[in-house]
């Protein structure tokens, strides 16, 4: 028991924690409730399975934040990214994958490794003995939960997080949709079918956002008093704010002309490629909280979709977290019980990325610990050591509140490299989280 690691939870966290600990020679076990008990969310029992976006977004390494962290994980060998890459799907400059082969890619390579072994089971109490990692991410069972809200004392430390909906192929209308990336980025064939486009004429825009308004919602219970993630908000919830909100967000035309008419849209509604087959699309940026019957009436409004048949429509979860700079120590230890760290979601990060990185650092830090040393966490001018900084202290304890990698969570760069415009000062912050991560490596 005491040379054992056990984690709760095989999504992307859980799932790149049993890797790295497994890899530095710890068996571990990892107990993952599924299938034996289903959330609304998921359709399988694999680990690491993608519930909401396929997309780990930007692979920018040069001058964004996330490319950043996509490029340390890499070089940390994470299974995460090596299995990203191995089913990425054409996306531009993202990195999206085929979800299935992505989630099944890495139950077989965990399955395959000698020192990790599966339990599917519900685990219900925090426990009191052994090392343990909790990544349950946003969807934690109850039991669980409430076992974490009386150690720790959070109450109401959650928001809600809401799925787009997932089209067939062969559904869209391609005398109207047309097939390209945004400013035409991507060379091959494959790059420029990575995203369909819908356009929308002003008309037809502004139709669409009366009908989003006026849509049946999915009503909360009156204690249900969670707030939204700002980087994840219903689609109606963004119209509420104003007609023009999503011309300017999700449904923004810049960079698309279409080919059918010559004609630069109003509004494009995009879709990006779900699947290698591309037989799947998902509606980019389109999480919503309507139910059901009004997604179908409301999504056939969009040109090109008027006969548009759903593999999977959105819906709406909640999103717990703990309070980590208050209750987690800078091994990502839970104060109260040193024998439990935390990763993923759970402890406030936000997004598959970020949700990975922190299993990689927690799997790496429990491993050491049981094999009699310890690992300093990254340091904080890199992508993991900014996340890791932030939710083990960096962040005010009063109004922590979930967050993805970017660069405020950097120590700035010094003003006298000369570097002054954005994409510079953004290549300077690169720059220099990769030497100092390369140099934290070879600690290890």
């Amino acid at each position: 028991m005491s040379k054992r690691l056990h984690i709760i939870g095989g999504g992307m966290a859980g799932s790149e924690a049993a890797w790295q600990a497994a890899q530095m020679g710890v068996p571990v076990v990892l107990h993952e409730m599924r299938p034996t008990v289903g959330t609304f969310a998921h359709q399988t029992g694999h680990f690491a399975e993608m519930v909401c976006s396929n997309s780990f977004r930007s692979d920018d390494d040069e001058r964004n934040a996330v490319g950043l962290l996509h490029w340390e994980m890499g070089a940390a060998n994470g299974l995460i990214m090596e299995m990203a890459r191995a089913h990425r799907l054409p996306a531009g400059g993202a990195l999206a994958v085929d979800r299935t082969a992505f989630a099944e890619a890495i139950t077989a390579r965990l399955m395959e490794h000698p020192l990790i072994a599966a339990e599917y089971d519900e685990i219900t109490l925090l426990p009191t003995e052994g090392n343990w990692i909790v990544a349950t991410g946003p969807l934690t069972s109850d039991a669980l939960a409430q076992s974490v809200k009386a150690e720790t004392g959070t109450d109401n430390l959650s928001f809600f997080d809401a799925i787009a909906p997932i089209v067939y192929t062969e559904s869209v209308d391609m005398s109207v949709a047309w097939m390209q990336s945004r400013y035409d980025k991507g060379e091959t064939e494959a790059e420029q079918t990575a995203y369909i486009n819908c356009p929308m004429d002003r008309d037809q825009y502004y139709a669409f956002i009366a009908a989003l308004l006026a849509a049946d919602k999915t009503e909360f219970h009156e204690d249900e008093t969670a707030e939204y993630f700002n980087g994840c908000l219903p689609i109606e919830v963004m119209a509420e704010r104003g007609p023009e909100t999503l011309r300017f967000g999700p449904m923004k035309p810049v960079g698309l002309t279409n080919p059918h008419t010559g004609v630069k849209p109003y509004a494009v509604v995009q879709l990006r490629r779900d699947n290698k087959l591309g037989t799947l699309y998902n509606i980019v940026g389109f999480q919503t909280k309507m139910k059901y019957g009004a997604q179908v009436s409301v999504f056939k409004m969009i040109p090109g979709l008027n006969e548009a048949s759903f593999a999977r429509l959105g819906g709406i979860h909640r999103n717990t977290f703990i309070n980590s700079p208050r209750l987690l120590d800078a091994q990502m230890r839970l104060k109260s019980r040193p024998n439990i760290r935390f990763a993923g979601q759970v402890t406030g990060v936000e997004g598959y990325v970020e949700s990975a990185a922190m299993g990689l650092l927690a799997g790496r830090m429990a491993a050491a610990e049981i094999l009699g040393h310890q690992i300093p966490p990254p340091p904080p001018e890199t992508a993991m050591g900014a996340l890791i900084t932030h939710i083990t202290g960096g962040a005010e304890a009063k109004t922590f509140q979930p967050m993805n990698v970017n660069f405020g969570l950097f120590p700035p760069i010094n003003a006298k490299s000369g570097r002054k415009g954005r994409k510079d000062r953004y290549k300077a912050y690169t720059d220099r989280a990769k030497e100092s991560f390369v140099a934290w490596l070879a600690t290890m």
